[in-house]
């Protein structure tokens, strides 16, 4: 099986088990991914983790299938293309936050993958690569528009030109990924980045991640105006009374 989907109560696990071909994408993944957002619209999931069940997060995409493609018409390895930046959008628009549990690297368009998830925790041996260059080809999944704002541009050019990798520790200094995890031990991480988040306001961070998401393709004035209507909308909900009351009382707060 190369993927599989794993329901855990409070949050839903994507694991990549390509373990073959260092994670490489499937088509299995991309169904399981796309489940894992459709069912993330139920209220008692909090979070989606995506990681792999092999010593490789995601390799990319398997060359031989890119040979197979090379006959085909373009218009139609755009279409192919097209599928990989559906699931792209499919994981930025995810009601909940997404975690990438990045155990051995990400490279090609398994980095896409990962930069396209809220949070990222990594183990201190992990390394990332942009590495299509070194094949005679150019990045796709959004990963040029991700490095830019995620990295300094020598960086991101040094990595795309050169197909050279960046180990974990340097991304986290330059706030890439959130945790450094010892080997083996990202999920672990991960599952408890996702108790945080399953104590906190459900619609409060659905709408501040979307905030966030939107802010580095708006202008201030937009996001001024996006604030102005999300706060107005989440000062009048549940939550919000609930938060405040608890701040008030010096009490953890509960939501439902």
């Amino acid at each position: 099986m190369s993927a599989r989907l794993e329901d855990k109560g409070d949050r839903l696990i994507v694991w990549n088990g390509n373990t073959a071909k260092r994670g490489a994408l499937s088509p299995e993944l991309y169904d399981c991914i796309l489940e894992a957002v459709k069912q993330a619209h139920d209220r008692r999931i909090r979070t989606v983790i995506l990681t792999s069940e092999g010593p490789f997060f995601c390799a990319g995409g398997d060359l031989n299938v890119l040979i197979e493609r090379r006959g085909l018409p373009e218009a139609e390895r755009r279409e192919k293309i097209d599928g990989l930046h559906d699931l792209i959008r499919a994981i930025r628009s995810c009601p909940v936050p997404v975690i990438a549990a990045v155990e051995g690297g990400a490279a090609g368009a398994g980095l896409s993958l990962a930069l396209a998830c809220d949070l990222i925790v990594a183990s201190e041996e992990a390394r990332f690569t942009a590495a299509y260059v070194k094949a005679g080809l150019v990045p796709d999944g959004g990963l040029t528009s991700a490095m830019a704002r995620m990295l300094p541009r020598p960086l991101a050019m040094e990595m795309c030109l050169m197909g050279r990798p960046v180990n974990a520790l340097r991304f986290a200094e330059l706030g890439a990924v959130n945790r450094i995890s010892k080997p083996d031990k990202a999920l672990e991480e991960a599952m408890m980045l996702a108790d945080g988040l399953a104590d906190g306001p459900r619609d409060a961070q659905s709408t501040i991640r979307g905030l966030v998401a939107d802010a580095y393709e708006t202008t201030e004035a937009e996001q001024l105006d996006a604030e102005r209507n999300a706060m107005a909308a989440a000062s009048g909900k549940d939550e919000a009374a609930e938060g405040i009351a608890a701040f008030l009382e010096k009490r953890k707060p509960v939501y439902r």
